[in-house]
């Protein structure tokens, strides 16, 4: 199924090791386009991008092309000005084709305007004979034969020859460690800028640039659906590991286990990082055409078609997401089976070690040649000042002081202490709020319930308010306790009846205690 492994190691060892800067970015734009053009412009002009690095071609103004389509407009266009810029280094093998040994370019960033799928119709399934009884893996094995793909993940392999266009290819810079300029592997990064409109990809090239100065601080929300397969356990695990790593980091995180997604209008905290899965388009506080993320937030939500449409503002996932405020996320096009998506624990792994968007986002993909696309500026590292560094604003305060707290006090017991001293000194809703979320993850049911009942009476904001009675009636639900659940849910929706907040907890009672069903419905 995977090919051209000996290749690749081989090429190895001739590829350049050096650091990855602004001079081995090529920023690739649709010429037909002028909006295309100016994005192109805008994102060289906040990166310092080099203008001769600038790259057009002409193009179709669509979402989706063919096989055709893609080699003769964009692949073999592509390797010409590779060629003719003296981007690369190729030698010509004994098949007479060229490969290249050495790269100047590290990444290539699409704008908005460069198509995003290639679409190929699957291979028909043979007839079976008379009496031959169905086999149940053979469409799964057919549909890992598609050369359908997307765009971006083909054109890492741009200076590889073509062999063979069906199924995935093993990715070299798979769970890799090191920067893409010393990892020593014969592949491009290739990203987009892409979205729903010109005008929100350059919010989410402003929104980049501006957060990596101070560092991306808030909340995380990771939903665990419960929907692993017991022959593929993969999915459920890495986001358990997500979140236990950004809890490690001093980073609040609320989990939520229910086998349903978060309901619809549930007031989230800041958000700053979102995984979650698995509903097929946005739903739940993403829904909302009123929430927001953090600014410079990384989103994503695993599904097999969350990329599908990108220009759709409430298509899928990715679309819906950075029309709410995301600046980066993750997709697929088409189907790529869960153990060839991106990994979402080492895709935040890396995040939280400094690496970028587009490094991560490789690091966590075991596949090319395949489905996966990266929305955002390739180069953004919204987590370099994890130590500590950056630029300070008041509205970080208080996660700054969490991740310092994390890294000062080994005891958690005596860390608590002292963080329970500062919140009540500083009246600190959030403080409170991400003390009680870490309680609750460790087992201290009570004392988690206690707390965001302080920290409901300390946050001003009656969203705020609510949501600290929806987690304490999360605490209930967990534990089995459905009666004080339903109590605490009927409250809330009493105390709270002009919130939006108020239909997650109807959501949440329904589950619980479901209305009847009208007469004459099944």
């Amino acid at each position: 199924m995977f090919r051209l492994l000996a290749l690749l190691a081989f090429l190895a060892t001739l590829v350049s090791a050096d650091e990855i800067d602004v001079n081995r970015v090529v920023v690739l734009f649709n010429s037909r386009l002028p909006e295309s053009r100016e994005l192109a412009k805008y994102y060289a002009a906040q990166r310092d991008i080099p203008a001769e690095q600038l790259l057009g071609l002409e193009l179709p103004d669509k979402e989706q092309i063919s096989r055709d389509e893609f080699n003769s407009l964009l692949r073999d266009p592509l390797i010409k000005e590779f060629d003719r810029h003296a981007w690369w280094t190729r030698r010509r093998l004994p098949s007479g084709e060229k490969q290249f040994v050495a790269t100047r370019v590290r990444i290539i960033a699409c704008m908005r305007g460069v198509p995003s799928r290639i679409f190929q119709p699957e291979p028909k399934e043979p007839e079976r004979k008379a009496g031959e009884k169905p086999d149940p893996q053979a469409n799964q094995r057919r549909m890992m034969m598609t050369s359908s793909a997307a765009v971006d993940s083909e054109l890492t392999l741009l200076g590889i020859p073509e062999a063979r266009l069906e199924g995935p290819l093993d990715n070299p810079y798979f769970k890799s460690m090191s920067p893409i300029g010393v990892a020593q592997v014969p592949i491009l990064l290739v990203g987009r800028i892409d979205g729903p409109s010109f005008d929100l990809c350059r919010r989410m090239i402003d929104d980049a640039v501006a957060v990596e100065k101070t560092g991306l601080w808030g909340f995380g929300v990771v939903d665990i659906a419960n929907k692993s397969d017991p022959r593929d356990p993969s999915g459920d695990p890495w986001f358990r590991t997500a979140a236990e790593d950004l809890e490690s980091k001093g980073i609040p995180v609320l989990v939520d286990r229910f086998n349903q997604t978060l309901p619809d209008r549930f007031p989230l905290p800041p958000t700053a990082i979102y995984y979650g899965w698995y509903a097929w388009n946005v739903d739940g506080p993403f829904a909302s055409k009123d929430f927001r993320f953090k600014r410079g937030a990384v989103a994503v939500h695993l599904h097999s078609f969350s990329a599908a449409q990108l220009r759709k503002g409430n298509a899928n996932w990715c679309a819906p997401l950075l029309a709410r405020g995301a600046a980066a996320t993750l997709g697929n096009v088409f189907e790529p089976f869960l153990h060839l998506t991106h990994h979402l624990d080492i895709f935040n792994d890396r995040l939280l070690a400094g690496n970028t968007l587009i490094e991560s986002a490789y690091m966590a993909m075991p596949a090319l040649s395949w489905q996966g696309v990266v929305l955002g500026d390739p180069l953004y590292r919204p987590f370099a000042h994890l130590d500590g560094s950056g630029e300070k604003q008041d509205a970080d305060r208080v996660f700054r002081a969490l991740r310092i707290a994390k890294m000062r006090w080994k005891d958690d017991a005596e860390r608590r202490l002292e963080l329970k001293k500062a919140a009540v000194r500083m009246k600190s809703g959030e403080m409170t709020e991400a003390l009680a979320l870490e309680c609750a993850e460790s087992s201290s049911e009570n004392l988690a319930a206690t707390l965001f009942r302080d920290a409901g009476n300390l946050y001003k904001d009656r969203s705020d308010q609510l949501r600290m009675e929806l987690m304490v009636v999360k605490l209930d639900r967990e534990r089995k306790l459905d009666d004080a659940a339903k109590q605490g849910l009927r409250i809330a929706i009493e105390r709270y009846p002009d919130l939006p907040g108020r239909a997650a907890a109807q959501a949440w009672l329904n589950v619980l205690d479901p209305p009847p069903k009208p007469a004459g419905k099944k």
